[in-house]
């Protein structure tokens, strides 16, 4: 136990007590000599080695004796305090974390591989946490007091940002930061991590190949945008894409995409753009796939017509414990916008709109996994009809506290097969859990 919590302190920059005091003496000490508006004016990397000079020149005066290690340390520290985002640098340098979560000043939590961790980072108090927020938001253009005390922001890397502040938050300043990840995921990589299986990635490439229209449904944090960036992966280069997201996030990697995202209000309360003013607006912009990162509120109005009206092949996620759910909040949403529309009619244009609905649930062993594909048929009545077309079926867990499953066809052909043969595009029968011989209605 001793050794694995010392391999966790090397890991984040730990510091001793005498350590952090002589750290935080230095950081006085360099303050007082420094310019910090000449600092603004350099290069990171010519920023970086004069303070980096005059660090170690401050601690050849230190008298309690320092290893080259604690030094490097120390001045890592330092440099990170000034020109970073202080005890964060160490996080964000660690590629691993998915989720960084301070809680107040001195308990911050990482997700890693799908689980919770707390790690030995910390502020020195709550006005060193809320000067690092202040710091983040402000590099956005945005601001964080007792009049304005929630904020959402986007880092340069991506990276989302949600901070809260007295009196809002009773301990002190809360941040949660969702780490932008570099490195895009293909959907062979979630066959092998056992996120879906290979019957399922066929399917689903089939599917927008074929320009259906697609919803994503899970929780926070279940692998939404993920998917929602392999899946525009699939559409051709030749086709215009008009991407609409609250915060920027996918990373398509196609040469005709247009990305679009919302703005808030400024100070006076004026200049908001929401996603359903850009839903709106990009239907004027003659886009031959409308990819929307979530939709969340009246902007399913103008989704739901845009579908409707020519334009197939659109993708986008919400918020919902199932497929059932998801076209329950659509429904909801749609009456969020102040139509006086009868249920019937508003079910009857999603099921015309929404073609097929992914589930993705993050389990309790940390896993994301694809839950249930399932096709939206129709309409009988006043209810919107469903098939089921793939379930992942839980066994128990494994020794190591792992859950083990199967992702099983539940043998139903959908009946957009037939829109996808009429297109060129021929799934085998083995797709669907049925044999090489069975015979297609």
């Amino acid at each position: 136990m001793e050794l694995m919590k010392k391999t966790n302190e090397d890991r984040y920059d730990f510091l001793s007590a005498p350590e952090l005091e002589i750290k935080q003496e230095l950081f006085s000490k360099l303050l007082k000599m420094l310019d910090l508006s000449i600092l603004e004016t350099m290069e990171s990397g010519e920023a970086h080695e004069q303070i980096s000079d005059i660090c170690n020149q401050l601690l050849n005066d230190v008298s309690r004796p320092l290893n080259l290690m604690a030094r490097q340390k120390i001045i890592k520290l330092i440099i990170d305090e000034i020109l970073g985002l202080g005890p964060l640098e160490t996080l964000f340098a660690d590629n691993s974390i998915s989720d960084i979560l301070v809680n107040r000043f001195d308990s911050i939590y990482v997700e890693r591989f799908g689980k919770l961790e707390k790690v030995p980072v910390q502020f020195y108090d709550n006005a060193h946490l809320l000067n690092i927020i202040d710091r983040i938001v402000s590099s956005v253009g945005r601001r964080i007091d007792e009049s304005s005390p929630m904020v959402d922001a986007r880092l340069k890397d991506g990276s989302r940002v949600n901070a809260i502040i007295p009196p809002l938050a009773l301990d002190g300043p809360t941040l949660s930061i969702r780490r932008f990840t570099v490195e895009k995921l293909r959907a062979e990589q979630l066959i092998e991590f056992g996120s879906m299986s290979e019957e399922i990635g066929q399917l689903i490439e089939a599917c927008v190949h074929g320009k259906l229209n697609v919803l994503i449904s899970g929780g926070t944090g279940s692998g939404k945008t993920t998917l929602l960036n392999i899946l525009s992966g699939y559409i051709p280069e030749y086709e215009r894409i008009i991407t609409i997201e609250d915060s920027a996030e996918l990373q398509l990697q196609q040469p005709h995409t247009v990305r679009l995202e919302t703005r808030i209000a400024n100070i006076e309360g004026r200049g908001e753009v929401t996603q359903r003013d850009l839903v709106r607006n990009c239907l004027r912009m003659r886009p031959d796939r409308i990819v929307i990162g979530e939709v969340r509120g009246e902007e399913a109005v103008d989704m739901l017509s845009a579908m409707n009206t020519g334009h197939e092949g659109s993708l986008t996620t919400l918020h919902a414990n199932s497929p059932r759910d998801a076209l329950g909040r659509l429904e909801n949403m749609v009456c969020m916008a102040g139509f006086d529309i009868p249920v019937k009619n508003i079910r009857a244009q999603i099921a015309s709109a929404i073609d097929l609905v992914i589930q993705l649930q993050r389990h309790e062993d940390g896993h994301r996994r694809i839950t249930s594909v399932q096709e939206v048929n129709g309409m009988e009545g006043e209810i919107i009809t469903m098939s089921e077309v793939y379930t992942f079926e839980r066994q128990g867990k494994d020794d190591a506290g792992d859950i083990k499953g199967t992702y099983k066809a539940t043998g139903v052909v959908p009946n957009f097969n037939n829109n996808l043969k009429a297109k060129g595009i021929n799934l085998p029968n083995e797709i669907f859990g049925l044999s090489s011989d069975t015979m297609q209605f």
